[in-house]
């Protein structure tokens, strides 16, 4: 009989051990439902960068693709497929492997946060400083920050699990990562990478127990923050008012934000027809990447992107509740954050696509052009399918 883990709290519905269990136990398979849903989203994903991708992909504007219609087709789907490799695998690693790396994890961050400022290894475009360039691809390590932000507060919410109420337990040593990491990023600058940060980040302090008044403290400060970051960055105010009245600038700065409203709406009910968008044909900027959302309303109408919509949801929801079944408090706070995560991606990158909030380059989880922050997509989901491992009855 394997023992537990000394230390067990009372969270959520019942009594659960801080960590995993130490000792070997027999783990079970992963949840299907959970699996068969990514898999699913990443198809869809996929085809759909065909789809958004070809025209400029022949056009070949920036002399990348050689004039290859399917460039980032093959790419996107190369990553998909060794993404799903990538998920399975880290389902098979126990929870215990991600509580002893995530200190590992969160340093190796911070360390690629400097290195992409330094010239010669970051990369600029659009006047700012967010890619290491690996040769065969680019990576921004804002996506690593994520993770580590997720996995190393939850280590330290089971940590301090009795003194989270304090300000030394409880505020200063999440704060201070944090600062670190959003100071790196105003660096680049990566605004809408602090926002994520930000939010996940409370979300992981808010599950591990501290007070709501810090809560409102700190939404007074994040508004602080967007009124500084209105102040010294031009191109925060361009943006605000890019999103007030996009149509007063449409051959400037409300450009692509028209063309994403222009797109969704031509879509109508049913859509054009899968292939069949024109916003693509160089109209929409980043249709294959941040604003592909525009091009699936467009081409599969309000219901296919009602559709997709609600595969996001029963995805998230499912997250949940795998998180709230974990057999640890770290796997349940670890697989929360996780979720939660995405779920924020799909709301803002649909809010920023239909002009509710101002355009802040967030992508869409499992659709958007990119490699390695699919491969680091798939890890994630693959972590949730590892604390699924250790759930003994899934229904």
């Amino acid at each position: 009989m394997p023992a537990k883990a000394d230390n067990v709290v009372s969270y959520g519905s019942g009594r659960l051990a801080d960590y995993t269990y130490d000792n070997p136990i027999e783990r079970g398979g992963v949840d299907l439902p959970f699996a068969l849903l990514s898999l699913l989203l990443l198809a869809v994903g996929v085809i759909m960068v065909l789809s958004a991708s070809f025209a400029r992909a022949y056009y070949d504007p920036g002399n990348t693709t050689g004039g290859n219609a399917t460039y980032y087709f093959v790419r996107q789907a190369l990553f998909a497929l060794c993404g799903v490799g990538v998920m399975f695998a880290c389902s098979r690693f126990p929870m215990n492997f991600y509580r002893r790396i995530s200190g590992i994890v969160m340093l190796v961050s911070l360390a690629m946060l400097v290195l992409v400022l330094v010239p010669g290894i970051g990369e600029k475009a659009n006047n700012a400083r967010r890619w290491i360039n690996l040769k065969f691809t680019t990576f921004q390590p804002s996506e690593i920050a994520k993770i580590g932000v997720i996995m190393y507060f939850s280590v330290l919410v089971c940590k301090y699990k009795d003194k989270m109420r304090s300000i030394k337990y409880g505020i200063v040593p999440f704060a201070t990562i944090l600062g670190m990491i959003c100071f790196l990023l105003v660096l680049e600058p990566h605004m809408s990478a602090i926002i994520i940060i930000l939010a996940i980040g409370l979300v992981m302090l808010f599950l591990g127990g501290l007070p709501l008044y810090w809560f409102i403290g700190g939404g007074a400060a994040a508004g602080g923050l967007l009124a500084v970051g209105y102040a010294l960055f031009p191109y925060v105010r361009d943006r605000f008012s890019a999103w007030l009245n996009p149509f007063a600038d449409m051959s400037g700065d409300g450009y692509q934000i028209v063309q994403s409203l222009y797109s969704i709406g031509s879509g109508g009910l049913l859509g054009k027809g899968l292939g069949a968008s024109m916003q693509k044909y160089l109209y929409l900027p980043e249709e294959h990447n941040d604003f592909i959302f525009s091009i699936v309303a467009e081409e599969l109408g309000f219901i296919g992107a009602m559709l997709i919509l609600a595969l996001f949801a029963m995805l998230i929801i499912r997250g949940y509740w795998l998180s709230i079944h974990a057999r640890d408090r770290y796997s349940a706070l670890v697989g929360a954050g996780i979720t939660t995560h995405l779920a924020m991606q799909v709301i803002l990158n649909v809010a920023v696509c239909t002009n509710s909030i101002p355009c802040t380059g967030i992508s869409l989880p499992l659709f958007s052009y990119g490699g390695t922050a699919l491969l680091l997509q798939m890890a994630e989901l693959g972590i949730i399918l590892s604390l699924s491992r250790d759930i003994p009855e899934k229904r």
